[in-house]
């Protein structure tokens, strides 16, 4: 017969963004650890408040499986003797299993009669081998940022206080970190008094509702955003729902009462993202705005209770988002006393990078950057104008009382202040779209001067990095140089620019070398970069459902076009896709084998003896003239067909002349031929990659 097994851990408040990892965890070390010890079990649920964490799995059976093993020994003639009787060679073995000889088994196999030891182990009782599971479910929880307590050696989120342990009606017996296990749990912090007592899972999460917690977080959630709709409907607002700011609100509650305040409406002068980074970002408040989309003096907090004394909680949230606020004000009107060009040279004074130098120092590298960029690009003068006052202060913000407040805030304000000062909208915008994207999944700049600019700071970064030797290896990337590389790819490709990885990494490695900021050779860090940019370009190509081997064949040549490379790869994918395409392949892998013994590629005419060989040449120079047009059109997918069409030709060379011939001259007359048809395809891929399912 199963029972259900609950597991809860009590703790002081766990923060929200440990939650998810957490819950998953769980799950999969309870999947782990229950199929390990031949438990069979129906369905794991987990979930949890910030302060509880709730494993319920149904119908776990109440003994193990029982486990039957058998070993292979040695054949029977070693085992036993002429007479049957076991030999030293079979008695040891069936010794080391545990059994008599008497007990060993023959079975014929593949390689002839041998002996087997069968071993079988009964099953336990589950409740015998509970506890040492499921304390090795908890101590098993990784953390980012754990904690100690007190004087004990567990490492947790936060300070386990209870630990509730039910299976069916049992309490399994367990300790951890000096707390032992119990039948009782506990409510809400302020509106549950004492200790609650549960007799069994069925019981558990009606109990603690009673007692002012939702244990459930989808629940628990789904009741937070319904009462933000009715708050929407009875007040009749609009409130700006985040997912994330909704995650978080949800665990740090355990009972969500949701509640409309309101602020000043003179704070309404200030920036929509400063209102908006103020509400969420350090008070956990969903803003409002109007039907127009703009914001209003209003916010919705959610409370950790019911609604009892609402209009006192109100007014302290209001109290305490009113002095952020007139914090912001003044911050935002200190910052307008000066323009934002008065405050580059103040990047003198904040260090970048010890090896790299001032703030002041990588805006000057940028601005060379993005010049040589829209200088490539033929940019017309009033728009290389644009991007070079962009450059220029891309980064004075990061002075700023409102950015040293309100750090996410770089470039909105730097935005924000340059249409103060009257700077315009080209070089507003590219101040902010610089720093785009910001994270994965972030919008990308879209004009010239954000484009630019944006590829220069990032290039700056990672270029600057490897110069001095700060490259990300395994999960250590201080400066964020991967998700850049993939910034600078994605921005590439978006605005399909023809500037080339090279050419980008070039143009810094000069800057850097001028100013004496190398501390390695120029080789090794362009070919690092170069390295370091094929992985995103890899992950891209993964993203695009291309394949492995694909992937290998377009990246063995030069990648550094990132949007000729996309094409590229598209077009040998599409290539796959056609009939005869692996005879093809087979052909052409068995020219490139005796290709890379060739000496050079210069044919003699004179030296081609059989009709196949004068055949297959002829298809070749007309082949060659179509496929080098193909290709600078970037038609690569016609340049590979074209290419293909060779394959009845080279089938005849193959099967009428010894390419090896004894004659030298001969021999190595052939071998350039083929090297110069294995050489067509090398500006699209390599075909020696390619791989036959």
């Amino acid at each position: 017969m199963s029972k259900n097994l609950l597991l809860e851990i009590g703790t002081e408040e766990i923060p929200a963004g440990f939650m998810n990892s957490c819950f998953e965890q769980i799950k999969n070390l309870t999947e782990e650890l229950f199929a390990d010890n031949r438990i069979d079990i129906a369905k794991i649920r987990v979930t949890g408040t910030p302060r509880r964490l709730v494993l319920l799995i149904e119908d776990v059976e109440e003994r193990q499986e029982d486990l039957e093993r058998e070993v292979r020994g040695p054949a029977k003639r070693i085992a036993f003797d002429e007479e049957g009787n076991p030999s030293p060679a079979g008695s040891g073995f069936a010794r080391g299993q545990g059994i008599s000889p008497e007990e060993l088994e023959v079975r014929d196999t593949e390689s002839g009669e041998y002996v087997f030891a069968i071993t079988r182990e009964e099953g336990k009782e589950v409740s015998d081998l509970l506890p040492d599971i499921l304390v090795e479910i908890i101590k098993g929880i990784k953390f980012s940022k754990p904690m100690r307590w007190a004087n004990e050696e567990m490492r947790f989120a936060r300070p386990i206080k209870w630990i509730l342990s039910l299976y069916g009606k049992k309490v399994i017996d367990l300790s951890i970190a000096g707390v032992e296990s119990s039948n009782w749990t506990l409510g809400h912090r302020f509106l549950s008094e004492g200790k609650v007592e549960v007799a069994s899972s069925k019981e558990y999460f009606e109990k603690l509702a009673q007692e002012w917690v939702v244990v459930d977080s989808k629940e628990r959630e789904e009741l937070i955003l319904k009462q933000i709709r009715q708050l929407e409907e009875k007040e009749g607002l609009k409130v700006i729902i985040d997912d994330e700011l909704l995650h978080e609100v949800n665990f740090l509650v355990e009972y969500p009462t949701a509640l409309v305040g309101s602020f000043s409406d003179e704070f309404l002068e200030l920036p929509d993202e400063v209102l908006i980074t103020s509400m969420k970002e350090h008070q956990r408040y969903f803003p409002v705005e109007d039907e127009k989309g703009n914001l209003r003096n209003l916010f919705i907090t959610v409370r950790n209770g019911n609604d009892e004394y609402i209009d006192v909680v109100r007014a302290g949230n209001e109290k305490v988002l009113q002095a952020r606020l007139s914090d912001a004000m003044f911050f935002y009107k200190e910052d307008q006393k000066d323009k934002l060009e008065d405050k580059v040279d103040k990047l003198k004074n904040i260090i970048f990078q010890e090896d790299l130098g001032t703030l002041y120092e990588k805006v000057e590298r940028i601005q060379n950057l993005s010049d040589e960029i829209a200088q490539n690009l033929n940019l017309s003068k009033e728009k290389i104008k644009e991007v070079n006052r962009v450059a220029k202060l891309s980064k004075a913000d990061l002075v700023t009382e409102m950015v040293n407040e309100f750090s996410k805030l770089q470039g909105v304000m730097g935005r924000e202040y340059a249409l103060i000062d009257g700077e315009g909208e080209g070089v507003a915008n590219g101040i902010f779209e610089h720093y785009l994207p910001r994270y994965k999944g972030d919008i990308l700049p879209s004009s010239e001067a954000g484009i630019i600019v944006s590829i220069a700071d990032k290039i700056d970064n990672i270029v600057g990095c490897f110069s001095v030797g700060i490259i990300p290896t395994g999960s250590q990337d201080p400066y964020a140089l991967r998700r850049q590389a993939q910034g600078v790819v994605g921005i590439i490709v978006d605005a399909g620019l023809e500037t080339t990885l090279k050419d980008l990494i070039n143009w810094e490695l000069e800057v850097l070398e001028q100013t004496g900021k190398l501390k390695r050779s120029i080789e090794e860090v362009r070919a690092d970069v170069l390295e370091f940019f094929k992985l995103r370009l890899e992950n891209l190509l993964e993203e695009d459902e291309v394949r492995y081997d694909v992937i290998n064949s377009i990246l063995s040549v030069d990648y550094s076009n990132i949007n000729d490379t996309l094409i590229r790869a598209k077009a040998m994918m599409e290539f796959r896709e056609e009939e005869g395409f692996e005879e093809l392949i087979t052909a052409f892998n068995r020219v490139n084998n005796l290709a890379e013994k060739s000496v050079n590629d210069i044919v003699d005419e004179d030296l081609l003896e059989d009709a196949s060989e004068k055949d297959l040449y002829s298809d070749y120079l007309d082949i060659k003239v179509k496929v080098e047009s193909l290709t600078e059109k970037r038609e690569y997918l016609k340049a590979l067909q074209g290419v293909g069409s060779l394959k009845k030709n080279i089938d005849n060379f193959f099967d009428s002349v010894m390419v090896m011939d004894k004659r030298g001259e001969v021999k190595n007359n052939r071998l350039a031929l083929l090297n110069l048809i294995s050489n067509l395809l090398s500006r699209i891929g390599d075909l020696d990659k390619i791989v036959i399912d």
